[in-house]
């Protein structure tokens, strides 16, 4: 079986098929007993050098507030090592994967993501491998778009920590401390993580093609990327304000940094204690990026501006995590998920703000 014994207090049907996939419901759902069957599908995707063992806790809250309503199934078609293959490669399985999910379970109506890191981008892709606009005929009067995921309705598209950006230079890996020379060398070699560090890091530019985080805020004609993002009724991205050194806050939340709210600004709120709220100002199409002389930066921050502009033209709800004070901040990139429980347990409350807000 793919996950460990620990039930974190919610117990669940584990349905494990030959590829290691694991389908989730509740032990007192799930349709059997008179319980009705669920009808809503929440896929969770892990990010890089990630497993589906990295949702377990938050699949477990999920099936905890709605037994009788949803399947969680965490994907575990691109794990560990298969996570360099490219954004590609990596949402073309992941399209496939939730397909055969969608055959095991004929009641199901309704469709879900939630991505954590290198998940979301993964999530993106796929979503336009499998998105459909069929235009039906309401009896000679007009005709009604029906846009479907996998035949699905799309309620839920949540990132946690994704950047959406990508890693290409402009200060958006934290750890890199805002250095020219530091992002210039990080280019030169994001060819260590592969076909997925050539596309985080924007260097792919196959057969005159412009990168491919470039070519996913628009429709293509072949993957309507754009049109399959917008047909989800929410989109809502988490990121962390603090301590994150691996995705930084402009790309996780998608914000130009001057749009980013001044942390002393923001306070933490009552019953998540990890979340910020604050006054957020209204962010426009006519902001945009400062474009430094030195022509790397101007590349990068070119590119950004070019993902900040068609991805805004959807709305957004942003939530701004903190995890400043905790022990476990230094951790925040896997703490925001809750990844392993005994030392990220500080973002328990992020995954039930997640699971609160969470439309059926």
């Amino acid at each position: 079986m793919c996950f460990g014994s620990n039930n974190y207090g919610v117990e669940t049907v584990d349905q494990v098929d030959e590829n290691g996939n694991v389908d989730m419901t509740s032990a007192n759902g799930g349709g059997g007993d008179g319980h009705k069957c669920p009808t809503h599908l929440v896929v969770m995707v892990n990010g890089l050098i990630g497993s589906a063992h990295n949702w377990r806790y938050a699949a477990k809250q999920f099936l905890k507030n709605y037994p009788e309503d949803i399947i969680v199934h965490c994907s575990e078609r691109n794990s560990s090592l298969l996570t360099f293959n490219g954004v590609d490669v990596m949402g073309c399985r992941l399209a496939n994967e939730v397909i055969s999910v969608i055959k095991r379970h004929p009641n199901l109506q309704k469709i879900s993501f939630i991505g954590h890191s290198l998940g979301g981008l993964i999530a993106r892709y796929a979503i336009a491998k499998l998105y459909t606009n069929d235009t039906i005929n309401n009896h000679g009067s007009e005709s009604i778009s029906s846009e479907r995921i996998a035949g699905l309705v799309p309620i839920n598209f949540i990132t946690v920590a994704t950047p959406h950006l990508g890693t290409g230079g402009h200060r958006q890996v934290p750890m890199f401390g805002g250095s020219n020379t530091v992002e210039k060398v990080a280019h030169q070699i994001s060819w260590v993580l592969g076909r997925t560090g050539r596309h985080l890091f924007l260097t792919d530019k196959a057969r005159g093609n412009p990168p491919l985080l470039l070519q996913m805020v628009n429709d293509c004609e072949d993957l309507k990327f754009f049109s399959a993002l917008q047909s989800f009724k929410r989109h809502v991205t988490y990121a962390n304000a603090h301590f994150d050194h691996i995705v930084g806050w402009s790309t996780s939340s998608i914000r130009r940094r001057n749009e980013l709210p001044q942390r002393k600004q923001l306070l933490r709120s009552g019953k998540y204690p990890h979340i910020l709220k604050g006054d957020v100002s209204t962010i426009t199409q006519g902001s945009s990026i400062e474009l430094k002389v030195n022509s790397f930066k101007t590349a990068t921050a070119s590119m950004e501006e070019t993902m900040i502009r068609g991805l805004t033209k959807i709305s957004w709800e942003r939530v701004d995590v903190s995890f400043k004070g905790s022990k476990q901040r230094y951790f925040a990139h896997n703490t925001i998920q809750v990844n392993t429980p005994w030392m990220n347990s500080d973002g328990a409350d992020i995954i039930q703000h997640i699971v609160d807000n969470f439309h059926l």
